[in-house]
């Protein structure tokens, strides 16, 4: 047991991050009104409806994630990419407090069954929704920029710069290896703020800005007005 605690302890401060940012974000859309909720929200195509359904519907598959890992018995993230998107649209026009209620509860069966995982049920191998594999641990960081990422989506005031550092310190490093694994243009991108530097492909260009804009452009939520050098058009993380 002694051997598990460090690992424990950091699963239950991740787990605290994302309740935290879980409650954010709920904060955020206890505000909101039935009329703002058709209003469009920062993805193309997409009403906040569609974004607060989606990130409802995502709590559930991640259960799933944390069932298999614990069971044993393979559980994919969605039973089908048209189940998905069926739900996320069917889920779309409810009224505030069916979304609100909705969100809420699946948020809360997500975060009641990952503080109660088994420490060996971490390590157990899971894929994602694109096939890739990956140890059950990873999915409390799954969740993470589900809720930091769609709360910005909404279009309700938060934005990339209201991320905590210590989302951005991860997420950066990781969209400049997701980037550096499409075949594309290269280039290097230098946080102003933090010193963080990191290169995509074969760098042609130097791409400058505070870490939080940084990211924020290469996940594709914003246009990269505040940032410096010659940017390439890049797709949006959804």
């Amino acid at each position: 047991m002694t051997s598990d605690a460090p690992e424990l302890t950091e699963i239950a401060a991740q787990l605290d991050t994302v309740a935290a940012a879980t409650t954010r974000l709920l904060d955020a859309v206890s505000a909101l009104t039935d009329a703002d909720l058709v209003e469009p929200s920062l993805l193309p195509g997409w009403t906040r409806g569609h974004v607060l359904a989606h990130t409802a519907r995502n709590a559930d598959s991640l259960v799933n994630l944390l069932l298999w890992a614990r069971t044993g018995i393979e559980t994919p993230q969605y039973a089908s990419a048209f189940l998905r998107d069926a739900d996320i649209e069917a889920g779309a026009p409810r009224p505030l407090r069916e979304q609100f209620e909705d969100l809420s509860a699946a948020s809360e069966r997500w975060l009641a069954l990952a503080r109660v995982m088994p420490a060996e049920s971490w390590q157990a191998i899971v894929r994602n929704r694109q096939g890739g594999e990956l140890p059950a641990s990873r999915v409390l960081w799954m969740r993470l920029l589900e809720v930091e990422i769609h709360h910005v989506d909404l279009n309700v005031g938060y934005t990339p710069q209201d991320w905590p550092a210590a989302f951005v310190a991860r997420l950066l490093p990781q969209a400049v290896a997701d980037l550096s694994a499409k075949p594309g243009t290269g280039f290097t991108v230098t946080a102003t703020d933090t010193g963080y530097t990191g290169a995509v492909g074969n760098p042609e260009t130097e791409i400058t800005g505070p870490a939080a804009a940084l990211a924020a452009w290469m996940i594709g939520r914003s246009p990269g007005d505040d940032l410096t050098g010659d940017l390439p058009d890049l797709a949006a993380w959804k």
